[in-house]
């Protein structure tokens, strides 16, 4: 940080900020806008992430992160569509522009980020892979699976960490390679296999939403190790940076948002503050929309019609969902957490 000392400079300053202006829209945004609609990737279906109710309204923490997208965009949260797409799919589907955007628990790697031409714009969760088995077992940690039978889905960072953390343990193990969600989960409470492996948000997701009776969530066990990082967030095409941009700071917001203290509840409230920080946050002190390229009330619309991203955290997977997942490293970073957005400023 340095001071700016004389008029001149600040008036440099000035001119260069100015001249920089609004953002310019990109193909991928000119085509979201002409069709009045943002096409967003989802799973198939895992709950407090993307799931469809029998009418065909979709809730979850990635479907809030595309309706925060929207939101920015249109200023309706309810402008998307959302595509099911598997393991396998998604990233065709993001390739060949049948979606704009994936917003599906999909793992951040160096290898999607840049062989694949995708762009990850952020972190909405921070999970690890874990491992589930049915209590009868009585396995208490993952260095007792050796020899077992375990289901896992094909395409995915899930198992590849599989094949490293038994190999790395000098154990044995017999995949079971399913493709499709509900296909995989059937297997594993059939017993066809012993574990179940993926992230542990998923694991947890399963067991409070999919346990076919008699059976109880109480019957089956999430075991304590976290054998990988799997920092899941939004993607994007390789192409229209303003696009990016826009999918990028919309999650933002939503973090910079709780941090405030600025809720569905308050947001209105909160345009009277004299916070200075608040008021850009807002867009009460206009210009952050403008270099956006979107309208200057864009975060007041993400939070009002979705809410921050704590919000959003407690009644997708905290303790207004039934999945009941504490924060953890998803506190914010003030709070001991690693939920962290850049200054909008």
């Amino acid at each position: 940080m340095r001071t700016i000392t004389s008029l001149a400079g600040a008036a440099a300053l000035a001119v260069t900020i100015g001249a920089a202006g609004a953002a310019h829209a990109g193909k991928d945004l000119d085509a979201i806008k002409a069709r009045g609609q943002l096409i967003c990737g989802v799973s198939t279906g895992t709950a407090g992430f993307s799931l469809a109710d029998s009418k065909g309204v979709w809730t979850g923490m990635d479907v809030d992160v595309c309706r925060a997208v929207a939101a920015a965009i249109f200023g309706d949260a309810s402008k998307v569509k959302y595509v099911p797409t598997t393991a396998q799919q998604r990233f065709t589907a993001l390739q060949s522009g049948e979606v704009d955007m994936l917003s599906r628990t999909t793992t951040w790697t160096l290898t999607r980020d840049t062989a694949l031409g995708f762009d990850f714009t952020g972190v909405s969760y921070y999970d690890g892979q874990g491992f589930m088995v049915n209590k009868k077992l009585g396995v208490k940690s993952a260095k007792e699976l050796n020899g077992a039978t375990i289901c896992v889905s094909p395409g995915t960072t899930t198992e590849l960490n599989l094949a490293d953390y038994f190999r790395a343990n000098k154990m044995q193990f017999k995949p079971v390679v399913i493709e499709k969600a509900d296909e995989i989960r059937a297997a594993f409470f059939t017993g066809r296999c012993d574990v179940y492996t993926t992230d542990a948000s998923s694991l947890y997701s399963v067991r409070a939403a999919n346990v076919p009776a008699p059976l109880t969530a109480a019957d089956f066990v999430i075991l304590p190790e976290i054998i990988s990082k799997e920092p899941l967030g939004p993607v994007v095409r390789h192409g229209d940076n303003q696009f990016g941009d826009i999918v990028r700071w919309a999650l933002y917001a939503m973090v910079e948002a709780e941090e405030y203290g600025i809720t569905s509840a308050n947001v209105e409230q909160m345009l009277k503050s004299e916070d200075p920080t608040i008021k850009r946050i807002l867009g009460v002190t206009p210009g952050m929309g403008k270099a956006l390229g979107v309208d200057e009330k864009w975060v007041v619309n993400i939070v009002k019609q979705v809410g921050n991203y704590g919000e959003a955290f407690d009644r997708n997977l905290g303790a207004g969902s039934p999945l009941k997942i504490e924060r953890g490293l998803n506190q914010l970073w003030t709070k001991g957490g690693l939920q962290y957005s850049p200054p909008i400023r």
